[in-house]
């Protein structure tokens, strides 16, 4: 199972019912966060969620309303006494910037690794998860993300049994180790069926429509997307800043056909938010606003 909250909604900066776009998911006792704003702190507290299982940050981009909240939270995790490991994924320039922020927090007690994404596409494989980062199209350079937990096939005791493999190794080659005994192997495909479907969820904010997000979200459980503007005449202004109107936003989903789609990253002059989903609800049905603290529980689903 797959624990997913927007922390936040808002794009540009935090108001007093709005905090800053980011999203946190748990899954097998870690935690995984996109984006770090400021108040993302008070986000998770509201949520009820802890920081020390943070295991993995990944970034957008490194505007501010992004990235601003970073010092304060690994404070925080270094205060509950962390030692485990953090692992940082982001955009070129990622060690950089994490380092010209951390001026306010120098001295953490766990170790921090950095991988830069690559490219227009790189794949990362973090605590059970399977992170796609994916180019997008921002005013500065930006990626989505497709966050992927893959679920093995079905275990075969037949073939376990004709293959003479004794029964205490079922369970580790279930869970995809290889076992060796006496110059004999037994690899996970020797017992187990095609991979079964597993649970698929797509974040993307700051950007324009691109062929990389219908792609990435497609067949996803929950599509999470930018969408800036609800009013129709602020098309234009959607353009000229790289931002996504709510019913663009919509059409990618319409091709796409994810689950469900959450709008997030509104503007500060958006007040009301499901004003507007009627008409978005006529591009792809099952749309609705994010907002602060909505959550999901995503389950596998046997086919």
């Amino acid at each position: 199972m797959l624990d997913v909250c927007l922390l936040g909604s808002g794009g540009m900066m935090p108001l007093p019912y709005r905090w800053l776009t980011s999203l946190m998911t748990r899954f097998n006792g870690s935690n995984l966060l996109i984006d770090c704003g400021e108040g993302t702190q008070i986000a998770v507290r509201e949520k009820g969620w802890s920081f020390k299982p943070i295991d993995t940050i990944c970034f957008t981009h490194y505007h501010g309303d992004h990235i601003s909240g970073l010092p304060g939270l690994l404070l925080t995790m270094g205060n509950a006494e962390r030692v485990e490991p953090l692992t940082l994924i982001g955009p070129k320039g990622l060690e950089r910037v994490v380092n010209a922020l951390r001026v306010v927090a120098p001295e953490l007690p766990f170790p921090i690794a950095f991988e830069e994404i690559q490219g227009t596409e790189q794949v990362f494989e973090h605590h059970g998860y399977r992170i796609t980062a994916f180019r997008v199209n921002h005013n500065v350079l930006c990626y989505g993300y497709c966050l992927e937990i893959p679920r093995a096939g079905r275990f075969d005791v037949e073939r376990a049994r004709k293959a003479q493999i004794p029964m205490k190794y079922w369970s580790r080659l279930q869970k995809g180790e290889v076992i060796e005994e006496n110059g004999q192997i037994w690899r996970p495909k020797d017992v187990l069926g095609p991979d079964r479907r597993g649970i698929k969820v797509t974040y993307t904010t700051d950007t324009r429509p691109t062929e990389s997000i219908a792609r990435h979200a497609e067949g996803s459980d929950l599509f999470i997307c930018e969408g800036m503007y609800g009013e129709p005449d602020k098309a234009k202004k959607a353009i000229e800043h790289r931002h996504m109107t709510f019913a663009e936003a919509a059409r990618l989903a319409h091709r796409a056909q994810p689950k469900e789609l959450w709008l997030t990253h509104y503007s500060p002059s958006l007040v009301r938010p499901e004003d507007y989903m009627e008409q978005v609800r006529k591009i792809f049905p099952n749309s609705y606003p994010g907002k602060d603290g909505k959550s999901v529980e995503l389950d596998f689903q046997d086919e």
